[in-house]
């Protein structure tokens, strides 16, 4: 267990891309217990008074925010899929917003490009970001590039976060993001939260 610090007037947790269908079905997210732990993650930040937000990949009607040069969603606009324009339709009905939590429609894997996340953040005086979710190669991966970049400190919850490759988070958590972000787990940031 890590002994963090967390300024809860400056802090926020990023619950991204908490998909329903991938969080009850993914072996992943389901083995490891990731809905309960981040369900009390949530449960502890609210507490603790902290904004917390969420993103959650959506598009409007006939998909326009698509570019066909786009290798990661081209092939979802050529599915001839139904396009769901509400985010809070896919994310996971355990860790639903409530009412005043932030909450992002995003075009891209990042939770910050795109979206008024970012400003949304910096209106609250917003310095570090506790994140967590799927996949830890996608939104966790591309958001912590940016974040960081942004410099914004960075929590990154690896027990509540899931990939459909195992080995691949493995690697991310324990040999790429450490360089931007510190790698916790959901029991540090309860007891830094309860603190």
């Amino acid at each position: 267990m890590a002994d963090i610090t967390l300024d809860k007037s400056t802090t926020a947790l990023l619950i991204a891309d908490f998909y329903a269908d991938m969080m009850t079905s993914l072996p992943h997210a389901v083995d490891r217990g990731v809905v309960a732990r981040t369900q009390a993650v949530q449960q502890a930040a609210r507490d603790a008074g902290l904004l917390v937000c969420y993103s959650a990949t959506v598009f409007r009607p006939g998909y326009p925010e698509i570019s066909d040069r786009n290798k990661t969603f081209s092939q979802r606009k050529a599915s001839g899929a139904p396009a769901v324009s509400d985010p809070i339709q896919v994310i996971h009905e355990g860790v639903r917003p409530i009412e005043g939590e932030i909450v992002v429609g995003k075009h891209r894997v990042n939770a910050l490009y795109g979206t008024d996340l970012d400003m949304s953040l910096r209106a609250n005086n917003i310095e570090t970001i506790v994140l967590l979710g799927y996949a830890t190669s996608g939104v966790v991966l591309s958001t912590t590039r940016y974040a960081a970049d942004s410099d914004y400190r960075l929590f990154i919850v690896e027990d509540c976060c899931s990939d459909s490759d195992p080995e691949v988070h493995d690697f991310l958590t324990q040999r790429i993001f450490p360089r931007q972000a510190d790698i916790v787990q959901s029991e540090d940031v309860i007891k830094a939260l309860a603190a």
